[in-house]
């Protein structure tokens, strides 16, 4: 079992599904957590089935708010942020001739920029501390593409490279950047699905399921206690092998051309 007793944690996005099994997580496993997100409704509901829980409404798209943030955020958890879980993230699909350029820029915005800001100031706590860890959420599309995904994709994409950058940056003082990219996850939106379209996606998986939260939360968890103190600018699939599938498809397809 995962051991985060006393650890001290800030999540973004803790009111989606992944965020609210990750959230789940970490409390189980002893973790002090601050959780975030922008509805304020969820963020009540948290509070009241977790009453030890810091829970903080903040917009991750407001940039020049986040240096604030971290600040207070580190104050409120004693002086101290171990972990940085960067979670929150949106959507915007339309094909790339129709995509606006506000669809292209939102995407990027705050699945990367915010990304790239929440850990450039929790950094700089962490060095005073001399510990660290980072947990950005990425996805199976950053690897694979999708139809209609291209800034999603981008967005995912670039937190993987920016994240290996920045493990490099800071391995020598004790603060490990990895990701974690999940595949298909059953949430609300899957389960409102047809059932063709549900058999086409488990498909394409060779385990033959969609995953669960917890299938997340597990990798999420690892990657902010000790156990992966030796771990850092990786990347743990989570798909039930959906993208070595894909890359062995895509192989075999090279050699018959």
């Amino acid at each position: 079992m995962i051991d985060l007793k006393n650890t001290n944690i800030i999540l973004t996005g803790a009111t989606g599904g992944i965020g609210n099994s990750i959230l789940e997580k970490l409390i189980t496993s002893g973790a002090n957590v601050l959780a975030t997100g922008t509805n304020e409704d969820k963020l009540k509901l948290i509070k009241e089935k977790y009453e030890n829980v810091i829970t903080e409404k903040f917009d991750i798209s407001n940039h020049s708010e986040i240096e604030s943030f971290v600040n207070k955020a580190n104050d409120t958890l004693g002086g101290r942020i171990d972990v940085l879980i960067n979670n929150a993230g949106i959507t915007r699909d339309n094909l790339s001739i129709r995509m606006k350029d506000e669809e292209w820029k939102k995407v990027i915005d705050i699945n990367l920029t915010s990304t790239f800001l929440l850990s450039k100031y929790a950094i700089k706590k962490m060095l005073k501390n001399k510990f660290g860890r980072i947990v950005n959420i990425t996805s199976i599309v950053a690897h694979s593409g999708n139809l209609g995904q291209s800034n999603y994709s981008a967005s995912k994409a670039g937190i993987i490279g920016m994240s290996k950058s920045l493990a490099i940056e800071y391995a020598k003082k004790n603060i490990t950047i990895n990701c974690v990219s999940p595949g298909f996850i059953v949430s609300e939106m899957t389960e409102n699905l047809p059932d063709k379209v549900k058999e086409y996606l488990t498909s394409r998986i060779p385990m033959a399921r969609l995953g669960n939260g917890e299938d997340v939360s597990n990798c999420a968890a690892f990657l902010s206690s000790d156990s992966s103190s030796y771990v850092t600018g990786e990347t743990i699939h989570v798909n039930g092998g959906m993208y070595m599938a894909w890359q062995r498809k895509k192989i075999i397809l090279l050699t018959k051309e």
